[in-house]
C-alpha cells in the first residue's frame, strides 16, 4: 500500500470526562479521530487531520505517530483543546451531554498536505458539515469517501449536511440519528431515503445490538460482539468506522467495484462490518481510548475468527 492508499481522517482530538456505571474519569483522552485512527491503523495507514490546544500532551501524539498514523495535519494552537463531559446511566446506549466546551475547535480550519491532498480514502468524522466540505474541496480523486454526523449537524446545519452527503460513497450513523435524518420512523425507508441523498452504502448503529448495513437492495445484519462487562461507550461508534474504513482501504474498495464485480463490492462491505463490530467491542472494555492503546494484532483476529463462528449458519 503506497501513501495515496492512506486514509484522511478529519475529526476532533479531545479531552472527555465520562461518567458510567462503573465508575467516571476526568479529562480521558478521547475525540473522533483518536479513536478512527487508532482502530482503522490495524488495516490501513491513516493522515490525522485534527487541531489541539496548547494543553494536548506531545506524547500521545508521537504514540499515534509510532502506529502508522501520520499526525503532520494535527494543528496546535494556543488555547484549550475540545473538552466533552458525558454521563451514562443504566441503559449505556443513551448518553446525557453534560457539557461541550469547543475550545481550539470552533475556528478549525483543516489544511491538508500536498500528499494527503492525494490519497485514495477520505473519512469525515463528526465535525460541522461545512468543515467536511473543506475537506472535501482539497482532495484531488478519492476512491471512496466515508462520513459520519450527529443528531446537533442533522437539525443545526441541514443543508450543508445534505451537500456534504451529495459527494459521500458511505455515511456511518445511529439509528436515532438515522430516523432524523431521514424524518421516517422505519429503518428501511429511513436507509432508502439517506441513499437518496446521495450515499450508496448506509451503515446504521445499533449499539448493543450490533449494525445493519444498507446497499441499493441488499442488507447485511451483525449482531455486536458479546461483552460481559461494557465501562464505556464512548469513542465506540468511532472505532467501528475506523476498522471499516481500514479494511476497506486495505482491500483497495473503489466505487466502481460495484459496477464491474458486484459481489465482491458487497463481500467487502459485509467483512468490514465485522471488522467494525470486533474492533467496537475492545473499545467499550475500558475508558475512552485506553483499551484500543492496549490492543495488540493477535487478540484482534482471536476476536474476529470467534466472531465469525458465532455469525456462521
Amino acid at each position: 500500500m503506497n501513501s495515496h492508499d492512506a486514509i484522511v481522517a478529519v475529526g476532533s482530538l479531545a479531552f472527555d470526562s465520562i461518567q458510567t456505571p462503573s465508575g467516571c474519569v476526568d479529562s480521558t483522552l478521547g475525540g473522533s479521530v483518536n479513536h478512527f485512527s487508532i482502530a482503522a491503523s490495524f488495516y490501513a495507514p491513516v493522515k490525522a487531520v485534527a487541531v489541539v490546544g496548547s494543553d494536548f500532551p506531545s506524547d500521545h501524539l508521537d504514540w499515534l505517530a509510532r502506529r502508522r498514523i501520520d499526525v503532520s495535519g494535527v494543528q496546535r494552537l494556543e488555547g484549550k483543546t475540545f473538552h466533552w463531559s458525558g454521563l451514562y446511566q443504566n441503559n449505556l446506549n443513551e448518553v446525557q451531554t453534560l457539557s461541550t466546551s469547543l475550545n481550539v475547535l470552533e475556528h478549525f480550519h483543516p489544511k491538508l498536505t500536498q500528499e494527503a491532498c492525494q490519497s485514495s480514502y477520505v473519512f469525515l468524522g463528526n465535525l460541522d458539515p461545512l468543515v467536511q466540505l473543506e475537506v472535501l474541496k482539497q482532495v484531488e480523486n478519492p476512491r471512496w469517501v466515508g462520513c459520519d454526523s450527529m443528531n446537533f449537524w442533522i437539525t443545526g446545519k441541514p443543508e450543508a449536511l445534505k451537500e456534504t452527503l451529495r459527494h459521500v460513497d458511505l455515511l456511518s450513523l445511529n439509528e436515532t440519528e438515522a430516523f432524523l435524518i431521514s424524518k421516517k420512523s422505519h429503518i428501511l425507508s429511513a436507509a432508502r431515503e439517506i441513499h437518496a441523498m446521495g450515499p450508496s452504502v448506509v451503515v446504521i448503529k445499533r449499539g448493543e445490538y450490533g449494525a445493519m448495513l444498507f446497499v441499493e437492495g441488499d442488507i447485511f445484519v451483525a449482531s455486536s460482539y458479546p461483552i460481559e462487562h461494557a465501562v464505556d461507550p464512548t469513542g465506540a461508534g468511532d472505532s467501528f468506522a475506523g476498522a471499516m474504513m481500514g479494511y476497506l482501504a486495505s482491500v483497495g474498495m473503489d466505487r466502481s467495484m460495484n459496477q464491474h464485480d458486484r459481489k465482491q463490492y458487497f463481500s467487502f462491505l459485509k467483512q468490514s462490518i465485522i471488522a467494525g463490530c470486533v474492533m467496537a467491542s475492545f473499545t467499550i472494555e475500558d475508558f475512552g481510548c485506553q483499551r484500543l492503546m492496549r490492543l495488540g494484532s493477535t487478540e484482534l483476529v482471536d476476536r474476529r475468527e470467534q466472531f465469525v463462528r458465532m455469525l456462521s449458519i
